[in-house]
């Protein structure tokens, strides 16, 4: 792992895409989100996850985004999706950009445990997505992680 960490304030105006990480986990019919607690999107919900580090895997990435944000542990299970988010300023440049790698993942048993990055997490019923103000994609990601569910388990 690095040594130093991306702070917060840089990911505005990047040199470069940002990459991140996030985790699909779903238990008992329902998902996993986080109400994000930090720009961009704050207020909004979306998928445990954040920025890879410098020497880390993906999986020990996502592990750990998922275990500093919900006090969870996971185990990816499968690659989900990779997709981008590019934000742009009203003078049309980038402000923020992503590229995120979503993965399937499996939690061990836990107590949520919401870390300062994250105004809250729960675990949400699947239907009762449409009552959460959801960054853009995440409804994508969850039908694509369902799917692969299903396949996986005919396998």
């Amino acid at each position: 792992m690095s040594t130093k960490r991306q702070t917060k304030d840089n990911r505005r105006y990047p040199k470069r895409p940002i990459l991140g990480v996030g985790a699909l986990i779903f238990r008992h019919g329902r998902i996993l989100l986080v109400e994000r607690g930090r720009e961009p999107f704050k207020g909004y919900w979306s998928l445990p996850g954040g920025v890879l580090e410098v020497g880390e895997t993906l999986e020990c990435g996502v592990a750990r985004e998922v275990k500093e944000e919900t006090g969870l542990e996971v185990t990816p299970v499968a690659l989900v999706e990779i997709f981008e988010r590019l934000i742009l300023d009203q003078q049309g440049r980038p402000e923020y950009h992503y590229v995120l790698i979503d993965f399937l993942c499996r939690a061990r048993p836990g107590k949520l445990a919401p870390a300062s990055d994250v105004l809250r997490a729960e675990w949400v019923r699947l239907m009762d997505l449409a009552d959460y103000r959801l960054t853009d994609g995440v409804l994508e990601a969850i039908g694509k992680a369902l799917k692969l569910r299903k396949e996986m388990r005919k396998r």
